[in-house]
């Protein structure tokens, strides 16, 4: 089921910094997500939004983690990619890998992080919630992750 995603009401998040990780296989899906949570972001008042692009779903766990120990800091990292799944269980091999090692980085690390990883059967699927409209999942990131930055922010 789609959901549509509206930004009213949203809290602005102004003076963040939001990490951009984005898998390289499926590349125009990939792009779509990130234009459209890079919209909403820049909507939202996201002072700073450092992307970088990893060989693939995969290696977005170690690419976070990576990150977070570089020194720098953020209020809160989103992640997109697409996993297709074939012929074979690699694609759900490697879908659970990657949302527990996001998942467990989240917890571990005490810093936000949006998984929009999208597991989908058809490549279709992923298409659809790539395009310029309110269903496109990359919006839904930046929502998320702008009512997680402000929601810290209000708790202190």
């Amino acid at each position: 089921m789609k959901t549509e995603v509206e930004i009213a009401g949203v809290p602005s998040i102004p003076d963040s910094r939001v990490l951009l990780l984005k898998s390289k296989w499926h590349p125009s899906v990939v792009e779509g997500l990130s234009r459209g949570c890079c919209e909403y972001l820049e909507r939202l008042e996201c002072k700073d939004i450092e992307q970088h692009t990893v060989p693939g779903s995969l290696e977005l766990p170690f690419a976070v983690n990576y990150m977070l120990d570089s020194g720098r800091t953020y209020d809160a990292v989103i992640c997109l990619g697409v996993i297709l799944e074939g012929e074979t269980s690699h694609a759900a091999m490697i879908t659970q890998q990657v949302y527990d090692g996001l998942s467990r980085l989240s917890l571990e690390r005490n810093v936000p992080i949006i998984n929009e990883v999208l597991p989908v059967t058809d490549i279709r699927h992923a298409e659809e919630r790539a395009r310029d409209d309110n269903f496109n999942k990359g919006k839904e990131a930046a929502v998320a992750a702008a009512e997680m930055v402000a929601w810290r922010r209000k708790v202190g």
